[in-house]
């Protein structure tokens, strides 16, 4: 058996299964009429001719599969060398210096105050 909330009662009460999926007072509805456009601009045509796009970068993917794939003992968050340990350091760091700050001011909130 399905349940719904029945909003006179305010207690659950018994329904259908379609009834029971649906939100009191939602139908879910199919648009009518095709959303309007929302460029302000015409939309280009795509040439026939294929031509070369300019912004798009080499593909590196085999190039970070091969350096993070290599069995050297440095961890996956450290290969890339320089760069990676000082995010690693800095991050280290300021977890470090948040959870000291939070635990001076859980301190000085503890202390009654003296008037």
């Amino acid at each position: 058996m399905y349940y719904k909330f029945s909003g006179i009662t305010q207690k659950l009460a018994g329904s259908s299964s379609s009834t029971a999926y649906v939100p009191q007072g939602l139908k879910p509805a199919v648009p009518t009429e095709s959303p309007s456009m929302t460029f302000a601009v015409p939309t280009k045509v795509v040439s026939d001719t294929p031509s070369r796009v300019e912004y798009m970068l080499p593909n590196r993917v085999p190039h970070f599969q091969k350096l993070f794939q290599k069995p050297d003992g440095v961890p996956v968050h450290l290969k890339r060398g320089l760069p990676d340990l000082l995010l690693y350091r800095t991050t280290m760091a300021l977890t470090i210096g948040g959870t000291i700050y939070c635990l001076v001011a859980l301190y000085m909130a503890a202390q009654p105050r003296k008037n």
